[in-house]
């Protein structure tokens, strides 16, 4: 563990130890602006997502399994990176930051939704009448780019980043599930392939800028300088 909480006290929040309690922040900023968007926000028309290869992926409701698993991988991931790499927590929370105001950007400028969520269910078994309902309960707006797809890889990357999960065996089981939650938003028509194809550079962006990006500019840094003269006696 990184950090003891144990110690923790209000008047050593700004101190390098505990600062990056000021992340978590972020999450009732951002429950507030997708409120806003989803039930308050004004729209006259929504962009619908759809693609041909929509049309090719069958409804199948047993991928509410990886669709619901995502709440546990993703928010467990959040809270085991927080208790137990603080590191780890940090990059997962710049990966979230940036991907997540990226796609909150696009629902302003560009109000999504889809309609591929069938008007009746090709079974009825417990699965379906769950979807049913889960449908009456989560909207078919601001899909675009597919959130599910963004938290699943910033949980994915976490894992590949974190200290405690670096074997080969740990990267694989994180990298199929995150792959099993991404298609099942498709299969259980939430999302178009449009909404994870576009979630795809989003998410690359994300990684670039987070965790490649730092490494490159301290490559630089330690690179020397020789000056034109030295170059030369060299």
């Amino acid at each position: 563990m990184d950090v003891d909480y144990r110690n923790f006290r209000l008047s050593k929040l700004n101190t390098p130890e505990f600062r990056h309690i000021y992340l978590l922040l972020f999450w009732p900023i951002y429950g507030l602006v997708f409120f806003y968007l989803e039930r308050i926000r004004p729209v006259e028309e929504y962009h619908v997502m759809y693609c041909a290869l929509d049309d090719h992926i069958p409804f199948c409701e047993w991928f509410v399994f990886p669709y619901l698993l995502w709440f546990l991988f993703f928010g467990g991931m959040v809270a085991l990176t927080f208790f137990i790499d603080v590191k780890a927590f940090k990059h997962m929370m710049q990966f979230i930051i940036l991907t997540h105001a990226i796609a909150i950007l696009i629902f302003f400028v560009f109000p999504n939704s889809q309609n591929l969520r069938p008007e009746v269910f090709p079974r009825d078994n417990a699965l379906t009448r769950f979807m049913a309902g889960f449908y009456a309960f989560d909207t078919n707006t601001n899909v675009c780019p597919s959130l599910h797809v963004v938290g699943s890889v910033a949980a994915m990357f976490a894992g590949w980043d974190s200290k405690y999960f670096s074997s080969r065996g740990w990267k694989i089981v994180f990298a199929v599930t995150t792959v099993l939650i991404s298609i099942s938003t498709v299969f259980l028509k939430q999302h178009s392939a449009l909404d994870v194809l576009t979630a795809i550079p989003i998410c690359l962006l994300g990684y670039w800028v987070v965790y490649r990006l730092p490494k490159t500019l301290a490559d630089r840094a330690d690179v020397p300088v020789f000056s034109e003269q030295e170059e030369t006696r060299v």
